[in-house]
């Protein structure tokens, strides 16, 4: 009956052993830190880590070495059996990661989000839309410590208050791009301070969101000229004296989506249409889709 080691070390000499005269080198023994994480395990996805971490010992501590420097982790949608239990293992191995997505994750709670965020202070894109299970102290280590922070995701988060954003209007005015679509517990007042500090905001997305109003458009206006994209589907507060504002000061606007905004019209739009995408149809060019030569044909 064969030991552990012996089955590891039966593993480890079926990958790539190679003998040169008494000596057995295997895989494992070329240089980790050098080639195989670098050239290797960057190649790999998560699924493939964890498998390889299953073979052996030697598997198991060469998987969690490549997971501390891994940057990237995109469990987005992933909702599989016993997948928080690999999300743990994650929190308590990886130390230089960057980009986090984890949207639609329903199993994610402060409980597994915490000790990943406590060890990775260098986040720059962080995604947790639609996460519903977790609390506004899971946002405090991503405020206060992840300095870099650049991109920030909170659509659907009901969770997100007023508070929160009021700690993020202290601490972070460099983001590029922002989403609080339907996020319902947020004051219009916490939103125009907030907008004052980002004059680097590329991509903003307020769908659904009932506290933007035209003064919160015109602090936007006035502060975020460099945005690109803007996300309005929805906000029936808001009106052509909000939109207009937009228009004049956001130059560099490629699209703007307006749907079931009942107080915006063609007044407001038809200014950016030359320069920007509209999600809404020109009353002109609805006029002429129903167009028909018939229509002018004398019987």
């Amino acid at each position: 009956m064969c030991s552990l080691e012996g089955e590891e070390k039966h593993l480890a000499s079926m990958a790539l052993a190679v003998s040169y005269g008494n000596a057995q080198v295997s895989f494992f023994d070329i240089s980790w830190q050098d080639v195989l994480i670098p050239m290797v395990a960057e190649f790999l996805t998560l699924k493939d880590l964890f498998n390889l971490r299953c073979c052996s010992k030697t598997a198991k501590r060469f998987a969690e070495a490549a997971f501390e420097r891994r940057k990237d982790i995109n469990l987005a949608g992933n909702n599989s059996h016993n997948v928080e239990l690999a999300f743990a293992v994650l929190g308590k191995c990886c130390r230089r990661v960057e980009n986090l997505h984890l949207a639609r994750c329903h199993w994610l709670t402060d409980e597994y989000l915490l000790p990943l965020l406590a060890e990775n202070r260098r986040l720059r894109v962080v995604n947790l839309n639609e996460c519903v299970n977790i609390t506004p102290l899971a946002l405090q280590p991503i405020i206060i410590e992840c300095k870099e922070l650049r991109i920030l995701k909170l659509s659907k988060c009901q969770w997100l208050t007023t508070g929160a954003v009021d700690a993020l209007t202290l601490h972070h005015s460099n983001l590029v791009e922002f989403d609080i679509s339907y996020c319902t517990a947020i004051g219009e007042r916490c939103l125009i301070i907030f907008f004052r500090k980002l004059n680097k905001l590329n991509v903003l997305s307020l769908a659904n969101t009932p506290s933007v109003t035209d003064q919160v458009l015109i602090q936007i206006a006035n502060y975020c000229r460099s945005l690109e994209h803007i996300n309005l589907v929805g906000c029936a507060a808001i009106s052509d004296y909000g939109i207009h504002a937009i228009a004049t000061y956001c130059t560099q606007l490629r699209s703007l989506l307006v749907q079931r905004c009942p107080r915006v019209t063609e007044r407001s739009l038809a200014p950016l249409r030359k320069r920007a995408h509209i999600d809404r149809q020109s009353q002109l060019d609805m006029y002429l889709n129903d167009f028909y030569p018939s229509d002018f044909l004398i019987y």
